[in-house]
């Protein structure tokens, strides 16, 4: 029985659906995260997604077309497919993280699969082309249904692309005031070290590391030792897509999620309610109605997309795409290649194609980002800091978040592996490089600083199940321990001596403390402390 030109369409859109889903999927899933944090253009995203279906439809299409006669080539064709669709099902649920089998369940399956295909192959007679034939009907009947899935989300792709069509286009920012009532005022200089944990830096530092910066700086400022993490419960899903708003806002936030066009809503827990982040109910817009000029420098949220009226100045970047090597710097054509190459170097044989396909591996993919993020952000920011005219500044850095990118033994950043341990060294390190660049516009000692991770250091609740856990990371983290509070440090103007706060303190607040700043009701530590117990 020969398939009709139709049947052999439609089977190779549902094959195409069922290898290429766990990209399809991310662009449309109703909260649109991947198109929230893509910092390139939208075409970059949705064409070649759009490109790798029609390429693998005709290449099956073609497959199944010269398979079209009865005999051995056709049963190596509609066996491969019949045999090797569950394997690549679970690969699919893999990757969209419905869950994680373990590695032998996922090679038991494929090794099956492979070796009844030849067994099929090898003891194939013509007398079992009746029954074979029934199978391929069933088979070319159920790729029928998954086709008119394909399709939908074919058009919902491009639908969604279409409506993404301006994603990154530069917005107007707000227009600083030829002269500000700031001008007096100590400038203030808002720090977030994404996932700075306290208990790491200042009460259970690794042994043998070095973080001479934050020592210097606990010497003059306030720690605060009982930091609660903005955004969501204690031990629950830390994430800084949630905690990040809820800091501008001052609200509580436990979802977000975006519209098509990358727009963010967010959901307070207290109300109950969903609602479109308002940039002007931000600490931004107390920042100009208290006559400061404002800057950001951030990473993986888009704040010049979603705060441009509230800033003079915005940058923002995130270089991780997609699961599927899909990047914000790469092209159309790049981007394409990408996920085909993953597919075909996935699996039992990834080891042995890896090489073959040029496929880096994931690990150091990832730390050329990260260095990459590290660099754009950090040289943007140095120019803020030595800009005195912008007198509220924002930096949101990517590190110590891991993965490890920088090697504190040589003091250079490095794509082998790297710890978390080593990050925190990093960020000592660039704390000083912001201390030297304010010590030289002679603004160190005049200007306030608030220094902040947005969570602790996520260690059994996420990095431990990584591939890349390394024993020094146990050993740290006292196997995987997770310790919810981020380090929370306040250097205000003219302060000199240290002191600490151990009153719990609830992240969130931090918009009202900022505020108490910008309106200079906190002028030492006994204010700040006074504050605190308060606001407690």
């Amino acid at each position: 029985m020969s398939e009709s030109p139709r049947r052999i369409a439609a089977a190779a859109l549902g094959m195409a659906t069922i290898c290429l889903l766990w990209i399809e999927e991310p662009l449309v899933d109703s909260r649109h995260d991947a198109v929230y944090h893509w910092s390139g253009r939208p075409l970059h995203l949705f064409g070649p997604v759009v490109l790798d279906v029609f390429v693998l439809w005709l290449a099956f299409a073609l497959f199944l077309f010269l398979a079209r006669a009865p005999g051995r080539a056709r049963v190596g064709v509609w066996a491969g497919i019949v045999l090797f669709v569950p394997s690549i099902t679970l690969r699919n649920l893999v990757l969209l993280r419905f869950f994680k089998p373990p590695h032998l369940l996922s090679f038991a399956l494929l090794g099956a699969a492979a070796t009844a295909y030849v067994a099929v192959l090898l003891l194939w007679r013509p007398a079992c082309a009746e029954r074979f034939d029934r199978v391929v009907g069933l088979t070319s009947a159920v790729l029928g249904f998954v086709a008119i899935l394909g399709m939908v989300l074919l058009v919902q792709i491009v639908w969604f692309g279409w409506q993404a069509r301006s994603l990154n286009d530069p917005l107007p920012l707000h227009q600083p005031q030829t002269a500000s009532t700031a001008a007096t005022r100590p400038r203030i200089i808002w720090i977030i070290l994404d996932e700075l944990s306290y208990q790491q830096v200042y009460e259970r530092r690794f042994q043998g590391l070095q973080l001479p910066t934050f020592d210097v700086l606990a010497a003059q400022a306030t720690v605060f030792t009982h930091t609660i993490p903005a955004g969501v419960p204690i031990n629950e899903d830390v994430s800084t897509a949630k905690i990040l708003p809820s800091l501008l806002t001052g609200e509580q936030i436990d979802e977000i999620r975006s519209s098509a066009t990358g727009q963010l809503s967010t959901h307070n827990p207290d109300t109950d309610a969903w609602q479109h982040f308002e940039q002007h109910g931000t600490v931004f817009q107390d920042a100009l109605d208290a006559g400061y000029s404002t800057a950001l420098v951030g990473w993986y949220n888009p704040y010049c997309r979603i705060m441009p009226a509230v800033l003079d100045r915005c940058f923002w970047t995130y270089g991780s795409g997609v699961q599927s090597g899909i990047a914000p710097g790469g092209t159309v054509g790049s981007n394409a290649l990408e996920p085909l190459k993953f597919l075909a170097g996935s699996g039992a044989m990834y080891h042995l194609l890896r090489p073959v396909l040029r496929v880096p591996e994931h690990r150091v993919q990832d730390a050329k980002i990260h260095i990459v993020d590290f660099r754009q952000t950090t040289d943007v920011a140095d120019s803020v800091l030595r800009d005195p005219s912008l007198g509220f500044v924002m930096l949101h850095f990517p590190f110590p978040h891991p993965g490890g990118i920088y090697d504190r033994k040589t003091g250079q950043l490095t794509t082998r592996p790297s710890t978390y341990i080593d990050n925190l060294a990093l960020a000592d390190k660039y704390l000083a490089r912001v201390r030297s660049t304010l010590q030289q516009t002679g603004e160190w000692d005049s200007s306030t600083i608030v220094l902040m991770g947005d969570h602790g250091w996520r260690t059994g609740i996420l990095w431990q199940t990584s591939p890349d856990w390394t024993q020094e990371e146990e050993s740290a983290s006292l196997g995987g321990q997770f310790d919810d509070r981020p380090a929370y440090i306040v250097k205000l103007a003219g302060q000199q001596t240290g002191a600490t706060i151990d009153t719990p303190f609830r992240a969130v607040e931090t918009r009202k403390l900022l505020d108490a700043l910008l309106a200079q009701r906190i002028r030492s530590a006994e204010d700040l402390s006074a504050w605190v117990q308060q606001t407690h």
